[in-house]
């Protein structure tokens, strides 16, 4: 009888010495109310989990790991961590770099890996997903079906970080960003209740989880609008990086065509400390289309240029994103900022990364290796998500790139000097921007640093309608106090 062993867990927790620190109390009472789901450190695999997270500037060590199995479980664990006062987190993918986002120092982290399946609604057109899936396990289990969903474009990523920060997509210039597709949270709050946020069920909660973060409960599921998407073209060209001024111009000029494929789109990135990574440009064209003429800016580069790869084919979005470049560098952090493209701006930003002073600190990190990257969204996604009810990122419905830069290396003690760095470039570029009148408010969660304040960002009106979500489904601030990780409300 599962139900009564909780409850007698229950009162043996409640009986425990309240004296004890707040974090051992609630690990006593996980353990006791629920058998074999709380790792402690001097169990065998609690140095496997806490060394989960991708980045090695993400780890820490939680007093103990909760990982239920059901949703019920949670629903009976969260009062035990919110009576015992104790600090927490949680951990979907664990992929951001950023400390105490998915990782805690003496807290619990409650870790989501038995919240997984995908499952396809076909006479609905939804999909509802375990918030502790990972989006390749996502499209892969889609591919059957023959149909996709506007997801995340890095297969080991979780889906939960990324939905609640925002999400980018192959297919946003069509249907918005990936919150913007999300048709329902399921949320556990602070006081263990089990809620539905939707356009009709908690519409406020519904449009604060868009871009809201980890700031009002734990979603465990989120269900999705999925498109007949299945066959497309697209992969990897790399270029040298003495290409990159004839690659900005083919940028800018992709972007700012006011007649912009919205079935086409890009992801560039850049390598700035060893330049013969070159330049990585990924392509996607949402149709099975060879070639397609909407890329033609691109195509004009291999009169001057020849790729160093080219892995350009018809395939699925599933193979494609399988092929995404992620480095295997112990220690990353990273940095955004937004702007609207241009061909001035974009010689800029080639100048700045081609000259700065600043790259090479980045060369001078023990393995330092720097990256910058450029992503599209149109004016089209803004617009889409707005059919879609909205949400709380305050973007400007305007042609905008989401520019961030990447910084991995080896040692801890470079920490500070790589923060810096990255700090002082993405703040040249934010100059740029602003001398030109380019500069975008916006910061796109999923790719900022920890001292940006991200929310800020979004706006007066939009912050003000976030807190006034918070204080109703979260009254006595848990998770504003308690979990300290990830980008807060002001």
């Amino acid at each position: 009888m599962p139900q009564f062993d909780q409850i007698l867990g229950l009162f043996s927790f409640l009986s425990l010495n309240s004296s004890t620190r707040p974090d051992t109390i609630a690990c006593q009472g996980l353990a006791s109310t629920f058998y074999n789901k709380t790792v402690h450190p001097a169990d065998i695999q609690y140095n496997d989990l806490v060394t989960e997270n991708w980045s090695q500037t993400a780890w820490q060590s939680p007093t103990c790991i909760f990982q239920p199995n059901t949703v019920a479980e949670l629903q009976v664990a969260i009062p035990i961590i919110v009576n015992a006062n104790a600090s927490f987190a949680i951990r979907s993918g664990g992929h951001s770099p950023i400390p105490d986002a998915a990782a805690i120092d003496a807290g619990i982290l409650i870790d989501l890996p038995k919240f997984g399946g995908t499952r396809y609604d076909a006479e609905s057109s939804v999909v509802v997903i375990g918030a502790g899936q990972r989006w390749g396990d996502v499209y892969a289990e889609l591919d059957q079906y023959e149909v996709t969903i506007a997801g995340g474009r890095v297969p080991s990523v979780g889906v939960g970080g990324l939905m609640l920060g925002c999400g980018h997509s192959y297919l946003s210039d069509l249907y918005g960003l990936v919150c913007d597709n999300v048709v329902n949270f399921e949320v556990v709050v602070a006081d263990g209740s089990l809620i539905n946020a939707n356009a009709e069920s908690n519409p406020d909660l519904y449009w604060a989880l868009k871009g809201g973060s980890n700031n009002f409960g734990i979603v465990t599921s989120f269900t999705l609008r999925a498109y007949p998407i299945f066959h497309i073209w697209g992969g990897t060209k790399i270029y040298p990086f003495e290409a990159l001024s004839d690659m900005l111009d083919a940028l800018a000029e992709f972007q700012t065509n006011p007649e912009k494929d919205p079935y086409a789109q890009f992801d560039m990135k850049a390598s700035v400390t060893n330049t013969t990574f070159g330049i990585v440009l990924a392509l996607a064209y949402l149709k099975p289309e060879k070639s397609p003429a909407a890329f033609a800016p691109f195509y004009r580069l291999e009169k001057n240029w020849n790729t160093l790869l080219d892995t350009t084919s018809l395939r699925t979005i599933y193979n494609l994103i399988s092929e995404y470049p992620v480095p295997s560098i112990p220690r990353i952090e990273w940095t955004t900022t937004s702007l609207q493209p241009s061909q001035s701006l974009y010689k800029s930003i080639g100048e700045i990364f081609s000259t700065s002073p600043t790259v090479n600190k980045l060369r001078e990190l023990t393995a330092g290796t720097g990256v910058f990257s450029l992503q599209g969204v149109s004016a089209s996604a803004v617009e889409a998500g707005k059919l879609h009810g909205g949400n709380a990122l305050g973007l400007e419905p305007v042609a905008q790139s989401w520019f961030h830069t990447d910084v991995g290396w080896w040692f801890p003690e470079d920490d500070e000097s790589a923060h810096n760095a990255i700090r002082s470039l993405t703040d040249e570029v934010e100059t740029a921007a602003k001398a030109q009148g380019s500069y975008l408010r916006y910061l796109f969660m999923n790719e900022a640093s920890i001292d940006q304040r991200v929310i800020e960002h979004y706006g007066d009106e939009n912050v003000r309608k976030l807190k006034e979500v918070q204080k109703k489904y979260d009254p006595g601030a848990v998770f504003q106090q308690l979990e300290p990780g990830g980008f807060k409300l002001p």
